[in-house]
C-alpha cells in the first residue's frame, strides 16, 4: 500500500528506518541525515507492508515545470517486488496533478558501482532518459548522472 505522508515526524521516522537499512547506498552519515532532515519539506510517499514502512520516496520542486525525485529507498528484502515502481507511479501521478511536466533524478553514473548500476537500470526501466553527467558535482569518484522523464 502506498500512502502520502504529511506528518513531518512520521516522514523522518520512515526515512530513518529505511535509509539506515541501506548502507550500500546511504552509508555516509552526513548525507543520510541530510536526506532525513530534508524529507520534512518534501512530498513524501511511503510503502507500508504489514503495518511497517518498507520504502519511501520524496519529491521536491526544482523549477516551475520540474520536480526532483530527491531520495528513494526500499529495504533490500523487498527489492524486485514492484514497490519502487509503485512509489514512482504514485509520485508521478501527484506531480502531474500539481502541474509539473518533468521529473528528474540524480544518481551515480553507470559503470562505477554495481549497486548504482542496478539503480540506473531501474530508473531507465521506468522511462527516465539520460540528460547530463556532472563529473565532479559530488566528487570525482561519484559522477552525477541526471535522468529526466516527461510526465505526459
Amino acid at each position: 500500500m502506498i500512502l502520502q505522508i504529511t506528518d513531518n515526524q512520521q516522514k523522518q521516522q520512515i526515512a530513518r528506518q529505511v535509509l539506515e537499512a541501506l548502507p550500500e547506498w546511504f552509508g555516509i552519515e552526513q548525507a543520510r541525515e541530510e536526506y532525513i532532515s530534508d524529507s520534512t519539506g518534501q512530498m513524501f510517499f511511503a510503502s507500508i507492508h504489514d503495518e511497517q514502512p518498507v520504502g519511501f520516496l520524496c519529491l521536491k520542486p526544482t523549477g516551475r515545470d520540474t520536480v526532483e525525485l530527491a531520495v528513494m529507498g526500499v529495504r533490500k528484502e523487498y527489492h524486485r517486488q514492484g514497490i519502487g515502481r509503485a512509489l514512482v507511479k504514485s509520485a508521478c501521478q501527484m506531480a502531474k496533478k500539481q502541474g509539473f511536466s518533468f521529473m528528474q533524478v540524480k544518481t551515480v553514473q553507470m559503470g562505477h558501482y554495481p549497486e548504482y548500476d542496478a539503480t540506473n537500470r531501474f530508473y531507465q526501466s521506468l522511462g527516465f532518459k539520460e540528460f547530463e553527467v556532472f563529473p565532479t558535482l559530488w566528487d570525482e569518484w561519484n559522477p552525477c548522472q541526471i535522468y529526466v522523464m516527461f510526465l505526459g
